[in-house]
């Protein structure tokens, strides 16, 4: 059984210290957490899961470029510059990143993963994340700075962990993340930091990175927007003992799984401007992949996302999502249902009561279920509501 461990994140596996400095990356009078550096005890088998948007960041070309040995033993991230469309400099920066924190590792650049966040297009101040970097002293305490460094427009830090019995012994994962607004992993701007004490290979912490991430990461959307520095990166240290392999994958993997999906859901309870976090639960699908376009695009549906904000009981505006997602529906066979609601029914309106939906939609957290009518294949996403807050902090973003 997983068990939930004890708040420490990113340090709760064996092997792992971390911390993180205010140096005023986007506002130098501003000296709020900002710069942050996680430190392995030992060469750690890593892995990554990168944005798929085209107009790709500087962090990630650089880190990327930095797993390719399959080991690495640090991980530099700064908030409040997306070091992103800067050109050639830009990615010179993210290199200066990755060599200011091997200095203070004791490590290699090569053994560095830098990530960023922030605004798009504006120079990044490596002068002063480079001294920055010099002054932090990494620990097992300093797993709650770094979480906090990491924010932008997050009103609070994602933290999750567990622990799983393996082969006799505990295994630990944990995890950090951010992530208020342009959420729509396609692998937005989210950023998660996942470590592990198994003992596992590159190719192994890749396949299953991308499991965890499918599962959580990429079924989450605050906004519909996919930013340019999304990055999930796995530093597995080995220092359980546990190899994972075997009958001991697919518990692992649930693991990994659980912490992922935690950090997701927090992302998408402090969207920007959320009031209301939807969970949709589509079954019926001809696919996995219809069901989980399905979902994704009824929980990415600004008049689904108004309705639920205003407690509007419009449910036909869930199955028209459906219905334009791409997968296969059958109205004749399909239902809808809000909490514990029949709306919609083998193709037909049921007798309900508008108050009693109106009443669910205006609770914190609503499921809403749908049967495609065609097979039996599901999925699940989560989503948020959208307010006039969301537009205020995206309006005012730069400034």
């Amino acid at each position: 059984m997983n068990q939930p461990g004890r708040g420490r994140g990113i340090t709760f596996p064996t092997g792992f210290a971390a911390g993180a400095v205010g140096v005023g990356v986007k506002d130098e009078s501003n000296t709020r957490l900002d710069v942050a550096l996680l430190v392995a005890d030992r060469p750690c088998a890593a892995a990554a899961v990168f944005t798929s948007n085209q107009v790709i960041a500087a962090p990630c070309i650089v880190t990327r470029r930095h797993l390719a040995g399959g080991t690495l033993r640090a991980a530099v991230v700064n908030s409040g510059n997306a070091n992103a469309c800067t050109g050639e400099q830009g990615e010179r920066d993210a290199v200066a990143m990755a060599e200011a924190a091997a200095r203070a590792a004791g490590v290699r650049p090569q053994d560095v993963a830098v990530a960023s966040t922030g605004v798009i297009g504006i120079p990044l101040p490596v002068d002063r994340i480079a001294r920055g970097i010099a002054q932090i002293h990494p620990s097992v305490g300093g797993w709650d700075d770094m979480s906090r460094a990491i924010m932008t427009t997050d009103t609070r830090p994602k933290v999750a962990e567990r622990e799983v019995w393996l082969r006799g012994r505990p295994v630990r994962v944990g995890g950090i993340a951010k992530g208020a607004g342009m959420i729509h992993p396609n692998m937005a701007t989210l950023l998660a930091f996942l470590t592990t004490d198994a003992q596992l290979d590159a190719a192994s912490a890749g396949r299953a990175l991308r499991a965890a991430v499918d599962a959580s990461f990429n079924a989450i959307s605050v906004d519909g927007d996919t930013s340019t520095n999304d990055m999930a990166l796995l530093l597995a240290s080995g220092a359980s003992g546990v190899e994972i392999a075997d009958e001991v994958w697919d518990p692992f993997v649930d693991a990994l799984t659980e912490v992922c999906g935690e950090l997701a859901r927090a992302i998408v309870a402090d969207g920007e401007g959320a009031t209301k976090v939807f969970e949709v639960r589509v079954r019926g699908a001809a696919s996995t992949e219809d069901a989980r376009a399905a979902a994704r695009t009824i929980t990415t549906s600004n008049l689904v996302k108004t309705a639920i904000h205003g407690a509007d009981p419009n449910w036909g505006r869930i199955l028209a999502a459906a219905g334009r997602s791409g997968a296969r529906v059958d109205q004749r066979r399909a239902s809808v249902r809000i909490g514990d609601v029949d709306v919609f029914s083998c193709g037909k309106p049921c007798a309900w009561d508008a108050g009693a939906v109106r009443a669910i939609f205006e609770r914190h957290a609503i499921v809403v279920e749908v049967d495609l009518g065609v097979g039996d294949a599901t999925s699940k996403a989560w989503g948020c509501d959208l307010s006039a807050e969301y537009v205020r902090i995206n309006a005012e973003y730069t400034t």
